[in-house]
């Protein structure tokens, strides 16, 4: 503490002089004004050079004035220097209170300046400041400096009381904190203080932590925090309570970090839960932290200097995970808080925290680790306690047996400590100082009992707490016994017993009510003095809010809470299964903003696990017949069977994360089952684990569980786990380990050293991998100094590290030294080509090395090697070759007599060639081409068979290279120059390759002649399979294919390549799908049609071909050849051409198919068709399925309307009893839809009228096998659907009823509702009908027990039928679909609690497989009802809940609940204000959904962090096929459009109204030809440009199967827009 300066010693000149600089800082911030004051104190010769207005001179020159006028008064008699400082202390803002404190103790009051004191003014006046400030501000010091005393005094008589019993001093120097990272808010201003504020103390750590694995001291934790907002996380037990206590005695002795002149105020979270109502700052203080005696006027001169001091008080929060309320997050910019209006005590805390109240104030809060995400954007420091090492351990534990004072005690602390660091888990439990005081206890009672050598440490946790409990009973000093007396009497038995029952029911309900402390009116009496002499309770001061103190009482630590409410689990029958299965669930270290909030360490389960142990089941039994309850021996052994069950459950799921999977082992080790534990590795050959941080205990839990695998082996796999050193002494107590992966940087070279000190251990290991780490050449040295002991490993990787060429060497030396190892990856090591020579040169004596993979050199060079046991396979990838490097390449490679392959390539060599040899070469010269000769050449004896793939070829060298060997298998030369020179020579020396099936010579400028040359090649060459000119479409086409799509065919062109095609002898198929043909062009392909006898399918589609070219074309086809298909859709042909095409079709030779699909029919065009159709034998229809002919013939027109397809439909029955199936395609909707006389009617979004209803109602009666009708209308007619009632009872077969759209009378109503019992699915959505109809209509659904579909979107419900069907659905539980869009809207605002019964009504809706519920606007309360049912829905295919005011916290508790539905497929959550929490956990649970084919987050709030969490989750959803991401509120897409990669099923992709730019146009452009399934990309509203533009006209090449990128309203203008649209048409530019 900083010594005050006595008046009557101290010169205040020398204050003056002492304080200059701070003085200078102070007087350099205060405005004109007061400096002018200030300088009018001067006498007017002694001010005559002094300026103080900026305005008129420079801040510098400004700060030199103050200079020159401290230094006038640094040297000015007593009385003048006096009243300058009592001056600026009353004038100026913003002064230390140190500083001011002193400057007031020597300057005094103004009225005791010296009368001697000379005239400062030029009038002779006294200029000393007005006498009213200076007895307000002086009083107001006095009562600051007094309370701030008073609660010194309080804090050292809390301390005082706190260490009555410790049995170690504490020291925060020797308490240890790691560094966390600090998440602060990118606006939110630094409002640390200026030096002047830090009284002097050691400076803080300057940067942003970001991860680190130093560790600094509590004490130089704590330097600098003065301002900030401080978070110290610790575990239960801890010590940050007692922490914090001592942090407040130092600061009352005036040591520590925090000032002595700060008011230092020190609040329990578990006392602000007493304030239930609301209160002032002031209030806060003065009632319930230290009530103050004074005036409300002394009250008031505390917190008026409070207000104007903020920076000089330091609020201590601690204990946040016991605070029942949350903190509530406050905007940045927003206003201060008054603190005179009375605030929930929850929203004062938030203003502290979010500096709307008293900003500049120092905070320091302490909580658990899972509660920091609440403070996330406000932090400025954030630590975590460390535990206890072994060295504090011994000392703890020495410390406490010597507190009892002779030598027999302290011979017991060796005993204890020896025997206490043996016992892994008192060892992990002795990490935290309470939990280590227990142990201590329980060291005690078994030591007291039995000699240290007979004493045993139970096996596991569970058992050690009962031994504890034990330990605690037996502490009664008022029932324990003589020296002669038994240990244990009846009486004595059945006392301790009753407390143990007693106290396990205080803590289940405890647990139940997440309370931790208790009143004295919760317990009995004598269990509550019973507890408190042996120290299972503690007592806890509360302060009511009335002011009173009262006794509450605690567990001492919350494990042994949570153990005893585990008892009450597993020995009552008050707790029933269900409330067993609903707190049993296993734990997650991953911590996310949605995590439920909980006060208790989750050690529940495990607790229930132990005790579901056989070694339990005898003091189980006990307790439970001394409970009173009916429970004994057989109904103890069935809640045991009960939970490893649960357990059992659990080893069976495969949606289990990392962190889950280790609290499995833990469960399983706990229970002692090693069943369970081979159930566990059953079905996980690999146990993975990332991103949490590992002890000695997982460690050992782990090694339980893999030990049960016995000789079949198991892996481990440690991805990012933080982990010490000594859990790697636990880690070869796994044995059976075959395979070892350590994937994270923070594995460097110690971790490789101490990992190496126990691989040999490992005597089964077979595969290790350290890669992605931060491995040198010293840790590659240990590791393979260790390697050469592991006599059976295979495999290793040590990829993506930092090896160099010595590393590399360090591990090449153990090839000759391992005769198993197969397969070695060393790529990404920043090597050179010379460690590449080593390596080559030793494989070339290690024959059984099967697969070496070695890129990524420091020369730039990118360089793969594999080896196959008899094939060697070498990739050497993207090369800048010369001409000595291929020499020595060649050389070397020559050595290994085992090399069968190889091939440089900068993509990945093909997956379906088992050879290949793949050169890509930036420049090619003679040279080179000769030293690519050479090394084919030295090659070619080594290599029967592969493939050659080269780039930036020029057609020079095309023959030279090809010709070194005559045993490719495939050639890919695309994206090259040939050019149809280039190609010819290829094509000349093709009968040299005897075993050639494939050339890939796209993206060559090939004209027409080279397509000529092609297609004479694939006549004339019987291996030849296929040849793709620009487009593939079927690879997978038993049929010889030639497509030319998107192309412009000359007459000459047509007749070329046609003429080529006649000599084809296999059947093949011909496509000229997409291009322009010219009415010559067509005639000269009709007359050579004749001659292709091998022709089978002939597509001619959006060919532009009219009824002049059919005619023609029809001659011909009467003629030859006989076609399987032939498909003219999407043409000119109208009605006149296809009537004629039909007239013609039973002469045509025509097996299979014909498609005239979308021709321009008209009306009375497809009644002809119709008519034509029935006379023909050889066809059933329009797209009608005849079951004697295999021929269908397909026309599909969008203008059909229903009285069309009525006609249509009387015209095919009466003319043709053969009709199956006619399909049509309605306008309305542009949807398919089937109508099947004998199975499905549909007249779906028509205007059926009158006359359809009666031809309907006719027609009804016959069709007994009738069980599906859909009749959707949009008129409003009311007697269509009262004449299909009647209809509809006589159709005794339908069981699906579709009627959405009409208008349904009050008497059509009754009439239906009667066969509502027999259907099974039902859509009224659109309906209209009076109040009285729909209540009728839907209180029948009550009877409808079969019910599967229900459909009632847009429906009009009043309350009395909203209740009717939250009725009906609670009665109908065979429900598989539920539709209920837009239903709420009708309900208005006022009916949201009807939005909260219709959802609790679907209770029982457990076979849910699709619900829609969009535009409900449920908003979070509704979210909430809801994810109580996900987990309920275990077979849910779809879930849509678009425009339902969804926030972000609630779409990421809907994301969690979603993690049960496995099945899920899609999932629509547009138009709500989802954002990048919500994003955050799609990452996490949509992995798990792996069946989802459709998401839909459209029109949300997802910024840039949520777009990159979103890209995460697409990479892991390989069904993906359509993706609506519109308007998402971020323009950054290029992780999403690249994680688009990962889906190979990928069809829709929707990334409108985002404003992105180009560079999300060229991710995509890459990423379009590895989604082969592609087939539309909406990038409307964006601001892609002509170069975005032209990358996705590139990639549309190497895109067969995308037929539409709409481009609207982007940057691209009109002529540009034209000239790409005719490159290529699928890019859409127009608005129509």
């Amino acid at each position: 503490m900083d010594e005050e300066a006595d008046p009557d010693n101290l010169n205040v000149n020398s204050v003056l002089a002492q304080e200059f600089s701070e003085l200078l800082q102070v007087l350099s911030s205060q405005s004109p004004a007061i400096l002018l004051k200030l300088c009018q104190i001067m006498p007017s010769d002694a001010r005559r050079n002094i300026n103080m207005d900026p305005s008129s001179c420079s801040a510098a020159a400004v700060t030199e004035h103050i200079k020159v006028m401290l230094e006038y008064f640094r040297v000015a008699n007593h009385a003048d220097c006096c009243n300058f400082l009592q001056s600026m202390c009353i004038l100026c803002e913003g002064i230390p209170m140190r500083l001011e404190s002193r400057l007031m103790s020597v300057a005094g009051y103004a009225n005791n300046v010296s009368e001697n004191s000379s005239p400062c003014g030029t009038d002779g006046k006294s200029s000393s400041a007005p006498s009213e400030q200076q007895l307000i501000k002086r009083p107001r010091i006095d009562h600051w400096e007094q309370y701030i005393a008073a609660v010194m005094r309080l804090l050292q008589r809390r301390w005082e009381r706190l260490s009555e019993r410790l049995v170690r001093e504490v020291q925060p120097e020797n308490v240890w904190v790691r560094l966390r990272t600090a998440n602060r808010g990118r606006d939110r201003p630094d409002q640390t203080p200026g030096s002047a504020d830090k009284g002097g103390r050691t400076p803080e750590l300057d940067g942003d932590y970001g991860y680190m694995d130093s560790r600094v001291t509590l004490e130089t934790f704590l330097q600098g925090c003065a301002g900030k907002v401080t978070v110290l996380v610790g575990q239960a037990g801890s010590g940050k309570t007692l922490l914090m206590s001592c942090l407040g005695q130092q600061w009352a002795h005036g040591l520590g970090p925090i000032p002595s002149s700060y008011l230092f105020v020190l609040q329990e979270f578990r006392q602000l839960n007493v304030l239930s109502h609301p209160l002032s700052l002031s209030e806060l203080l003065f009632r319930h932290y230290l009530p103050l005696e004074g005036s409300n006027d002394e009250k008031r001169a505390i917190v008026d200097y409070l207000l104007s001091n903020p920076e000089q008080s330091c609020w201590v929060l601690d204990g946040y995970e016991e605070f029942h309320s949350k903190l509530t997050r406050q905007e940045v910019q927003r206003e201060l808080l008054d603190p005179e209006q009375p605030l929930p005590v929850a929203d004062l805390i938030s203003g502290l925290l979010n500096r709307h109240l008293l900003p500049g104030c120092t905070v320091v809060v302490t909580c658990r680790a899972r509660d920091v995400m609440d403070f996330e954007g406000i932090l400025d420091k954030v630590g975590q306690l460390q535990g206890w090492d072994c060295h504090e351990i011994k000392e703890y534990v020495d410390n406490f047996f010597q507190i009892k004072g002779h030598s027999a005690n302290k011979a017991v602390g060796v005993q204890a400590a020896d025997l206490l660091l043996s016992s892994r888990h008192l060892l992990a439990m002795s990490s935290l100082p309470a939990l280590c005081n227990i142990c201590c206890i329980c060291l005690e009672h078994l030591l007291g009992q039995m000699p240290s050598t007979q004493a045993q440490i139970p096996s596991t946790l569970t058992q050690v707490y009962l031994t504890i409990l034990g330990a605690f009973l037996s502490r009664d000093p008022n029932t324990r016994g003589g020296n002669d007396e038994p240990k244990t009497t009846p009486q004595r038995f059945y006392i301790r017993t009753r407390v143990v029952c007693e106290l396990s029911q205080l803590a289940w309900k405890g647990l139940e009510d997440s309370k931790i402390l208790f009143m004295e009116k919760d317990i009995s009496q004598d269990v509550l003095e019973f507890s408190i002499r042996t120290g299972l309770l503690a007592q806890v001061e509360l302060r009511r809010e009335d002011g009173i103190i009262v006794n509450s009482y605690r567990f001492i630590h919350l494990t042994i809470q949570e153990f005893l409410a585990a008892l009450r689990i597993m020995t009552s029958t008050d707790v029933s299964d269900m409330q067993l299965k609903k707190r049993f669930s296993l734990r997650t270290r991953w911590t996310t903003k949605s995590d439920q909030r909980t006060v208790f360490t989750d050690s529940l389960h495990l607790y229930v696990c132990g005790l579901a142990s056989p070694h339990c089941t005898p003091d189980l039994v006990q307790l439970a017949r001394t409970s009173g309850g009916t429970g004994g021996q057989s109904w103890v052994q069935k809640r045991q069977t009960l939970v490893l069950k649960l357990l059992k459950n659990f080893c069976h799921s495969n949606t289990l994360t990392g962190p889950k999977i280790l609290d499995l082992c833990h469960c399983v080790q706990e229970s002692q089952d090693n069943q369970l534990a081979k159930q566990v590795v059953g079905t996980r050959p690999t146990l993975e684990l990332r991103n949490i941080t590992l002890l000695r205990n997982d460690i050992d839990a782990l090694a339980f569980v893999v030990n049960s695998v016995g000789d079949n082996g198991i892996g481990l796999d440690f991805g990012a786990c933080s982990m010490e050193l000594e859990c790697l002494d636990v880690l070869p107590s796994c044995q059976f380990i075959h395979y070892l992966s350590f994937r994270s940087r923070k594995y460097g070279d110690k971790f490789a050293e101490k990992l190496s000190s126990i691989l040999p251990k490992f005597t089964t290991l077979k595969k290790l991998e350290f890669c992605g780490a931060s491995l040198t050449t010293t840790g590659a040295a240990s590791l393979a100094s260790a390697l050469q002991n592991c006599p059976n490993i295979t495999e290793i990787n040590l990829s993506d590290n930092n090896l160099k060429d010595q590393g590399i060497k360090h591990i090449a030396d153990i090839f000759t030294k391992q005769p198993r190892l197969v397969l070695v990856r060393l790529g990404q090591n920043n090597s050179s080509l010379e460690a590449v020579d080593y390596l080559i040169g030793k494989m070339s004596s290690c024959l059984n090395i099967q697969h070496l993979n070695f890129n990524s050199c420091a020369e730039f060079d990118t360089i793969m090697v594999l080896i196959l046991r008899y094939n060697l396979f070498s990739s050497l990838l993207n090369q800048t070759w010369s001409k000595p490097k291929m020499q020595k390449l060649a050389k070397s490679l020559a050595r290994c007599t085992a090399l069968s392959t190889v091939g440089t390539i900068v993509w990945h060599c093909w997956s379906e060639w088992k050879f290949c040899l793949c050169i890509r070469l930036c420049v090619w010269c003679v040279c080179v081409c000769v030293c690519v000769c050479d090394l084919l050449r030295c090659l070619y004896f080594l290599l029967p068979q592969f493939m050659l793939a080269a780039t930036y070829v020029v057609p020079f060298f095309v023959s030279d290279i090809i010709l070194t060997s005559s045993t490719f298998l495939s050639i890919s030369l695309s994206s090259n120059c040939l050019g149809n020179t280039g190609l010819k020579k290829l094509l000349d020396i093709l009968p040299c390759l005897s075993n050639i099936q494939e050339i890939n010579a796209s993206n060559n400028g090939i004209g027409t002649e080279g397509v000529v040359m092609l297609a004479g090649a694939l006549c004339s060459h019987n291996n030849l399979t296929q040849i793709h000119i620009r487009y593939s479409l079927d690879d997978k086409q038993q049929l010889k294919m030639f497509r030319i799509n998107n192309s412009s065919l000359m007459p000459s062109d047509t007749t070329q390549i046609c003429g080529r095609l006649i000599q084809c002898r296999s059947h093949f198929e011909l496509d000229l799908s997409h291009s322009s043909l010219p009415d010559e062009a067509i005639e000269n392909l009709v007359k050579v049609l004749p001659k292709m006898a091998s022709l089978q399918r002939l597509k001619l589609t959006h060919c532009s071909l009219n009824g002049e070219n059919l005619e023609r074309l029809l001659e011909i086809l009467q003629q030859g050849p006989q076609l399987s298909d032939l498909d003219l859709s999407s043409n000119q042909l109208e009605d006149e051409g296809v009537k004629r095409f039909l007239d013609s079709l039973h002469k045509l030779n025509i097996t299979s198919y014909v498609n005239l699909s979308n021709n321009g029919l008209s009306q009375q065009g497809l009644l002809d068709v119709a008519s034509t159709l029935c006379t023909c034998n050889n066809v059933s229809g329009v797209e009608l399925y005849d079951s004697l002919c295999l021929s269908p013939v397909s026309i599909e027109e969008r203008w059909i309307r229903s009285e069309e397809a009525v006609s249509l439909v009387c015209r095919c029955l009466d003319l043709s009893s053969n009709i199956h199936t006619i399909r049509l395609i309605c306008k309305a909707k542009w949807k398919k839809q089937i109508l099947s006389v004998l199975v499905i009617h549909s007249f779906s979004h028509n205007s059926l009228g009158v006359e359809g209803a009666e031809f309907l109602c006719s027609v009804l009666p016959s069709l007994p096998n009738l069980t599906c009708l859909s009749i959707v209308s949009k008129e409003a007619c009311v007697t269509v659907v009262e004449k299909l009632s009647e209809a509809l009872l006589q159709a005794a077969g339908i069981q699906c009823l579709n009627l959405s759209g009409h208008v349904i009378s009050d008497t059509a109503a009754q009439i239906m509702t009667q066969m509502w019992p027999r259907l099974k699915s039902l859509n009224l959505s659109h309906c209209e009908w009076s109040a009285a109809a729909g209540l009728e209509l839907v209180t029948a659904l009550q009877v409808c027990v079969s019910l599967e579909g229900l459909c009632l979107d847009s429906l009009q419900l009043n309350a009395e039928s909203s209740v009717c069907l939250g009725q009906a659905l609670r009665n109908i539980n065979s429900i598989r679909s539920l539709k209920l869009n837009k239903l709420v809207t009708a309900m208005g605002p006022s009916e949201a609690n009807g939005v909260l019964d219709l959802l609790a009504a679907m209770e029982g809706l457990i076979r849910m497989e699709e619900i829609e519920l969009e535009s409900w606007r449920m908003a979070d309360r509704g979210i909430e009802q809801l994810t109580r049912l996900l987990p309920l829905w275990t077979e849910l295919r779809k879930i849509s809940l678009s425009k339902n005011l969804i926030s972000d916290q609630s779409g990421d508790k809907l994301l969690e609940a979603l993690k049960s539905c496995s099945h899920l497929e899609e999932l629509h959550l547009s138009s709500n204000g989802l954002g990048d929490l919500t994003a955050a956990r799609m990452a996490l649970v949509l992995p798990s959904l792996t069946h989802i084919t459709v998401l839909d987050i459209s029109e949300n709030r997802i910024g840039y962090e949520g777009s990159v969490s979103l890209s995460k989750a697409i990479t892991c959803m390989k069904n993906l096929t359509k993706i609506y991401l519109t308007s998402i509120g971020t323009s950054e897409l290029c992780a999403v459009a690249a994680s688009l990669a990962h889906c190979p099923l990928i069809q829709d992709v929707g990334l409108g109204w985002n404003n992105c730019g180009d560079n999300v146009a060229v991710e995509l452009a890459r990423v379009m030809p590895l989604c082969q399934k592609l087939n539309r990309i909406d990038l409307e509203s964006n601001t892609v440009s002509v170069f975005g533009a032209e990358a996705l006209v590139r990639a549309l090449q190497s895109c067969p199967a995308l037929q539409l990128i709409r481009l609207w309203r982007n940057k691209v203008s009109p002529s540009e827009a034209q000239r790409l649209s005719l490159r290529d048409r699928r890019l859409n530019f127009s608005f129509t």
